[in-house]
């Protein structure tokens, strides 16, 4: 690996930071600074933590973060499927934001797979 930007697990959580982001600009003015700043904020940390991570000296830093980048996106769901019970979006685009959260899950598991066996 040349750098974290040549993951894709990385640059999945990029796109998927934008979608929350478009997903979020309909929440309610006065959740600006609640659901819609936790939500923004905890889907932020996804790729901020997997690049903090890879540019750590050993694997076992790297999977560190990676474990916390997963935390981040487990508050990401919380998050999402409190504002569809809160009815702060309708039920359009639910599928497809859990969807990707679920494939990005998938995807950070299988580096810290392959990362342990190279310890």
């Amino acid at each position: 690996m040349k750098s974290h930007k040549d993951l894709i697990v990385y640059q999945r959580s990029l796109l998927y930071v934008k979608s929350i982001y478009n997903f979020t600009q309909s929440f309610p003015i006065d959740e600006r600074y609640g659901l819609t700043s936790q939500i923004r904020r905890a889907a932020v940390s996804i790729p901020s933590n997997i690049a903090e991570g890879a540019a750590r000296q050993y694997n076992k830093e790297f999977i560190q973060f990676l474990y916390v980048a997963l935390g981040s996106l487990a508050e990401v769901e919380t998050q999402i499927e409190l504002a569809f019970l809160l009815a702060f979006s309708d039920s359009i685009g639910k599928d497809e934001l859990l969807n990707e959260n679920a494939s990005i899950r998938r995807m950070l598991l299988k580096l810290i797979q392959s990362l342990q066996k190279n310890n």
